[in-house]
């Protein structure tokens, strides 16, 4: 007998976007692909929403959303520098009935509550930049008074465009941040050096792209669907006394890889909590 298939999610609640940029339009679609039951945007720039004519209502300031529009959901996508103007306006939607979700980098809770208002109930996230391609691995860490039926529409908002864990203490987001947030620059940079050296070894340019770019992809597919840790993918790629080994014995010298790239997470986590204030 064969099996019932699994019924579809229901579609997600209207959501309220503020801000359509590279990681709002993202989310966006995501949450269009899973099905949802209406976004209203907030967007000055019509070009940002183009994509997405017909299938959402673009305002271009806050003051124009209608007065029966009660959003289940608003998602913070502006930019942090911007939320000081945007925020305010926001206000009236903010009370124990409403999710915010914001995933503007170095904006805390704490300050999010006081340009909305005491009420806000708040849902800070830091997603990444696969999430274009719903690869994404986002983190969040709930605050005052969100109730778990907001958590779990944040976990769905948010899942849309990837993997999604939490968080319990606020100030971990700083390490996300520097870790995952940033983490895509870290592998492209990877790719791009890798490119370089081949270049460099005398692979024709066009070759050596091809290869890093697939070796990076590659890998991190295998990473993904492997249950074996790092450590132990990378041991099995190194034979003893083989090319590998030679190559890995320069990378993880005392100076090289490990040492900075500790470093390297340190002094972002503490750019964070610097922008966070």
């Amino acid at each position: 007998m064969n099996e019932e298939a699994a019924a579809p999610p229901a579609p997600l609640p209207p959501i309220l976007l503020i801000g359509c940029g590279k990681m709002g339009g993202a989310m966006l679609q995501g949450w269009l692909e899973r099905g949802v039951e209406r976004v209203v945007v907030i967007e000055p720039h019509g070009e940002a929403t183009a994509a997405f004519a017909g299938r959402v209502t673009r305002l271009a300031e806050a003051a124009a959303l209608p007065a029966e529009f009660r959003p289940a959901a608003v998602v913070l996508a502006t930019k942090p520098q911007q939320a000081e103007a945007a925020l305010p306006a926001l206000a009236r939607l903010a009370g124990p009935e409403t999710l915010f979700l914001s995933i503007m980098a170095g904006k805390t809770v704490a300050g999010l509550a006081g340009l909305l208002g005491g009420d806000a109930r708040l849902v800070r996230a830091m997603p990444n930049t696969p999430a274009a391609v719903r690869q994404g691995f986002t983190c969040a860490c709930a605050g005052p008074g969100v109730t778990e039926p907001q958590r779990q529409l944040a976990d769905a908002l948010l899942a849309a465009v990837g993997e999604v864990a939490w968080v319990e203490r606020e100030g971990l987001l700083d390490a996300v941040t520097a870790v995952s947030g940033g983490g895509p620059a870290y592998v492209f940079l990877l790719a791009e050096v890798m490119e370089q050296a081949a270049v460099a070894q005398g692979l024709p340019p066009d070759l050596a792209r091809r290869m890093a770019r697939r070796t990076v992809a590659g890998s991190g597919a295998l990473l993904a669907a492997s249950p074996l840790d790092a450590a132990e993918l990378r041991r099995n790629v190194t034979s003893p006394k083989g090319t590998t080994e030679r190559a890995l014995a320069v990378l993880m010298a005392p100076e090289a890889w490990p040492r900075l790239m500790s470093e390297a997470i340190a002094a972002a986590t503490e750019r964070s909590r610097e922008l966070a204030g």
